[in-house]
């Protein structure tokens, strides 16, 4: 097995994390764990296909790694930076660079010839990526990457996202909790709770990717945040 190509990393993330192919579009690696970056090549046959690895593993295949300049201080063994609004051509491949910070300062997205976008730990299928974790910026950057960026694109695009199924941007404007609120569509809630110790309001309480659920909390002070589930402590 060989591959001929760039890897543009997509974000970095703790150690001990992995992605499956399947998660994104092809099915010809098993998991890989370790640090996280979208991988899109140029298989040995000619066949185009999306794979995931580390950034070592990247660097052992002999592709040049590609990552935001952010992100590269997290990162081991990065070639060169990419930066927002950079497009690359790879293969058959047009790939294009989006800025969607939030879930980490150098997030980016990916979009693919138009028709399939990389969207990370900032977009899931029925969920969003939260804003509390060490990296992230805020929950306003959050919503805007999702809001007025990665919903703008065509409903018909199909979202990869960073773990579990993938989706369409049109599904995710109809059908996503977050979204809706956002759109004004449903209401937010007053609910109060605790969340890992300090009083909140639970403004939306929403199924997760994984299972779980997702929170978006509103401070006593007003500032807002999405947090896991698990540090919730509901009345």
């Amino acid at each position: 097995f060989q591959v001929h190509s760039k890897a543009v990393i997509q974000k970095s993330i703790r150690e001990g994390f992995g992605l499956t192919v399947t998660e994104a579009l092809w099915k010809a690696r098993p998991t890989v764990a370790g640090r996280v970056g979208g991988i899109v090549a140029q298989i040995e046959d000619g066949r185009t296909g999306w794979l995931v690895g580390s950034s070592m593993e990247c660097a052992d295949a002999c592709l040049e790694i590609l990552a935001d300049p952010v992100e590269s201080e997290e990162l081991m063994d990065v070639d060169r930076h990419i930066l927002a609004g950079e497009t690359l051509t790879v293969g058959g491949l047009t790939i294009q660079a989006i800025a969607t910070p939030g879930h980490t300062a150098g997030m980016l997205s990916f979009l693919i010839n138009d028709s399939d976008v990389f969207t990370g730990d900032t977009l899931f299928k029925g969920s969003v990526g939260g804003v509390r974790a060490p990296g992230s910026t805020s929950f306003e950057d959050l919503k805007h990457s999702i809001m007025d960026v990665l919903m703008k694109l065509r409903p018909e695009v199909t979202i990869r996202p960073g773990h579990t199924d993938p989706t369409t941007i049109g599904d995710e404007w109809e059908n996503n909790a977050f979204i809706r609120v956002w759109r004004g569509l449903d209401p937010e809630s007053d609910e109060q709770c605790t969340v890992s110790g300090e009083p909140a309001t639970l403004v939306l309480w929403a199924p997760d990717y994984d299972g779980g659920h997702k929170a978006w909390v509103r401070w006593e002070n007003g500032k807002d945040d999405i947090v896991p589930g698990s540090r919730v402590e509901r009345s």
